[in-house]
């Protein structure tokens, strides 16, 4: 059965126009951090494709969260593109890869922390920042030893959304 987008409460102020620039989307099929720290990685992969279509209450058409639970958190998540630089810049590693934080949307000028417990559009489509991405023991595996502790501070994790409008979201790339 089709979700019908989310109606504003008359107390609620219209949704936030936060702006910014999709730059990446990511998705995977399958969980590769869901594991008991010692025990390995799993391996899914992950896939890199130019749009995406957001549908409300459910997540990214194909990714692995896409209808994981009713009124699930993490819908969606975004990322900013400043705290990937900050991070190669930091632990020397300039050709580190967006596709290794695992967040599915990779964005540029959207303020994501005051996208936070709040109703937001991007790209034309309504969504609700629901709670930080907090990085966990993997990020320090997969990037760089201290690379958790540096994400763990000014909301560098990134954001975990609800989407509560139907879309289409596009990669605007680098050279436009």
């Amino acid at each position: 059965m089709p979700v019908r987008p989310a109606t504003p409460k008359k107390s609620e102020s219209p949704p936030w126009d936060g702006g910014g620039i999709l730059r990446h989307i990511y998705i995977s099929k399958g969980h590769d951090y869901w594991r008991r720290q010692g025990e390995g990685r799993l391996q899914h992969g992950i896939l890199e494709v130019s749009e995406i279509e957001c549908i409300a209450g459910m997540g990214l058409k194909g990714d692995r969260y896409f209808g994981y639970r009713p009124s699930y958190k993490g819908q969606v998540t975004f990322f900013d593109l400043k705290t990937l630089q900050e991070i190669g810049d930091l632990f020397k590693l300039p050709k580190l890869p967006a596709s290794v934080f695992r967040r599915n949307l990779i964005v540029e000028g959207l303020d994501l922390r005051a996208c936070l417990g709040r109703r937001f559009i991007f790209q034309g489509v309504l969504f609700e920042g629901s709670q930080e991405c907090k990085p966990c023991h993997w990020m320090d595996r997969a990037v760089a030893p201290g690379t958790e502790t540096f994400m763990k501070a000014q909301f560098r994790g990134g954001l975990r959304a609800k989407i509560l409008e139907n879309g289409v979201l596009h990669v605007v790339p680098l050279c436009a």
